[in-house]
């Protein structure tokens, strides 16, 4: 599921890092006229580039981040038990819990897996290095800083997809109570909703909890991202003031339309489609 979610979005990401990394002439290019810059450079093959690395390394990472997850959640709702929260809070917490731990549980696949797929995603865009592939870059990567070469920017890592797993998932999960609730199904609890119902609900919430999170963390997201594909090794705050220099606060906001686009498609069709297999698979331990 998780795979071919990728394949669809994947180009969105490429086109995003993009924009985040640019400098000069590229500075001025929008989320389109990116996306034909690249199909113009490189063609369809461009909007793939460091895909290999990432679908390899994905299937471990996801099944480390959904274990995490659901043990996680289910510790929480108990441990809130006593507190007689609302519905919508209790679901904020624990879903906010379990994602933040899920990320972090899951941050050792995903660091090295990010930085050697961004770099392909920018080689030879703005000045990057060109690669041969994706084994090219950890062998350079290896040679010239070691094993922690691949885990720059951790710390930022850490830091932007820790709360971003954590705002998606408590978003996801209070407004999909505060949407049944409007709905009077909550309360209702004779009347079983359609799945055309349930799905729709959790599409929302999906992309209510996209839109949250790339707002709340794209900033971070594109300062870690040029620290990674940087070749000079800059300090994170170095990079702060360079953005700033060269295109004020709203540096920080760059790729913010193809991060909300991402956040929000990923998060709905991963959503619907995980949930729904939860569901079945309660039906069959029934039987």
């Amino acid at each position: 599921m998780f795979s071919g979610v990728t394949v669809l979005l994947y180009p969105v990401s490429v086109i995003k890092t993009r924009m985040q990394v640019a400098t000069g002439e590229a500075m001025r290019r929008d989320a389109l006229a990116t996306f034909r810059n690249i199909l113009k450079v490189d063609g369809v093959p461009g909007l793939y580039r460091g895909f290999g690395t990432v679908i390899t390394g994905a299937i471990p990472a996801r099944i480390i981040f959904l274990t995490a997850l659901e043990t996680t959640k289910a510790a929480s709702l108990k441990l809130v038990e006593p507190f007689k929260l609302s519905e919508p809070a209790r679901a904020a917490f624990a879903n906010g819990l379990g994602g933040l731990l899920a990320s972090l549980c899951s941050q050792a696949v995903f660091v090295p897996i990010d930085v050697v797929s961004q770099k392909l995603m920018v080689q030879g865009y703005s000045g990057h290095v060109r690669y041969k592939g994706g084994v090219d870059v950890v062998q350079k990567i290896i040679k010239a800083d070691g094993i922690r070469g691949l885990y720059r920017g951790f710390g930022l890592s850490v830091m932007t997809y820790s709360p971003s797993s954590a705002v998606w998932w408590a978003s996801y999960g209070s407004s999909q109570r505060i949407i049944w609730s409007a709905l009077d199904h909550w309360n209702d609890k004779e009347s079983s909703p359609s799945q055309l119902k349930i799905v729709g609900v959790q599409a929302t919430g999906g992309i209510i909890a996209g839109a949250v999170t790339s707002f709340v963390t794209t900033p971070i997201d594109t300062v870690k991202t040029r620290l990674q594909v940087n070749q000079n090794k800059p300090k994170a705050m170095e990079v702060v003031r360079k953005l700033i220099a060269e295109d004020g606060w709203k540096g920080f906001y760059r790729g913010l339309g193809p991060r909300f686009f991402s956040s929000s498609a990923w998060g709905t069709s991963m959503i619907v489609c995980y949930e729904y297999l939860k569901r079945l698979c309660a039906k069959v331990e029934e039987v």
